[in-house]
């Protein structure tokens, strides 16, 4: 395995893989020329009910495209808020169907600023959005995107009639939600699919070690560590992306964080090893908020399963959540547990 091919595998903790795994379409990615203009003109055809909408960055000029889409039956018993991963995909083409199994919630997914929201699938992302693409950024522009919201929403919602929210990280996603979780009002509780929980770069020597592919971890170190610019591409990354990447904190935000967390994860993660999950999960017993995890057997990173043919662990949770939703009052993991 090529040093190219062993960073893509540990680092496909991404909405593209989700998308492609749940949806069964082609892994592919597209991203805009620029970091503006998030709603194409003309807009593109939208799955019924749904809709674009633009939401102002941490930095002027900068927007994120978020789709938003109204419950699917009544009555509305909940909302979520969705952090894509890693690539730059949009969620249009799949949307309707990965969401499908929350049928109570009104949802928001946002997307990375620089995705072009109704190109399709394509090959590759464009090298605005590569040069613009780390953690800190996404983290800083969500939040942004998420203040934004909270305040056109805010005549629309009457204390009293605030409904509970789930933030959703999905893959690299879920290592933003400590950082956005005080953004988001009436937050009942947080959501990893398919992410250990631990520090990005321990995660990443944990699969390497897995892959036998520790010389290829080690240049990837004496990379970021190096003196050349951020923006010089290593392996189709900037170096900007990897040193966020390699000091990123996650694990010991989610052990103290005040709100229930709930992981769910396959044991046939290729991206992600299992013992990823069980190092977060004995760490995970000093919280003082409730942290409940659900394993799929057989799961792979999308949840899918296909052990005695296909099935569709992706949709399982959302039923999961549905329960909930119908007495949230009782407490998040009570109920989301089966």
């Amino acid at each position: 395995m090529r040093l190219n091919q062993f960073i893509a595998v540990v680092r496909m903790r991404s909405t593209v893989m989700a998308l492609v795994l749940a949806a069964g379409l082609l892994e592919a990615s597209e991203g805009a020329e620029a970091l503006t203009g998030a709603i194409p003109d003309p807009v593109p055809a939208l799955p019924a009910g749904w809709s674009l909408d633009a939401l102002p960055g941490a930095r002027p000029g900068v927007v994120l495209a978020v789709l938003k889409r109204p419950a699917l039956a009544p009555p509305v018993r909940y909302r979520v808020v969705v952090v894509p991963g890693s690539g730059c995909t949009d969620w249009l083409p799949v949307a309707a169907r990965y969401f499908a199994g929350l049928l109570h919630a009104e949802l928001l997914v946002l997307h990375k600023p620089g995705v072009k929201v109704g190109a399709g699938l394509a090959a590759d992302c464009s090298v605005a959005f590569v040069q613009n693409d780390t953690l800190s950024t996404w983290r800083d522009n969500a939040r942004a995107a998420l203040q934004a919201h909270n305040t056109r929403s805010q005549p629309l919602h009457s204390p009293d009639s605030m409904l509970p929210v789930l933030l959703v990280g999905i893959s690299e996603g879920a290592e933003l939600l400590p950082y956005l979780a005080a953004d988001v009002p009436a937050l009942a509780g947080v959501v990893m699919v398919s992410a250990p929980g631990l520090d990005p770069r321990e995660a990443g020597e944990l699969q390497a070690q897995r892959l036998g592919q520790w010389p290829a971890w080690q240049a990837l170190e004496r990379a970021q560590a190096s003196d050349a610019s951020d923006d010089t591409l290593f392996e189709g990354r900037t170096l900007g992306y990897w040193r966020d990447f390699w000091h990123w904190r996650l694990a010991q935000p989610l052990r103290k964080a005040p709100w229930p967390l709930l992981r769910v994860w396959g044991d046939a993660d290729g991206q992600v090893p299992v013992i990823a999950y069980q190092r977060f999960a004995q760490q995970s017993h000093t919280r003082s908020a409730p942290f409940c995890d659900l394993r799929l057997p057989g799961a792979d990173h999308g949840l899918q399963i296909e052990q005695l043919g296909q099935r569709d662990g992706l949709q399982w949770l959302w039923a999961r959540l549905e329960v909930w939703a119908r007495n949230s009052a009782a407490g998040f993991c009570e109920q989301v547990l089966p």
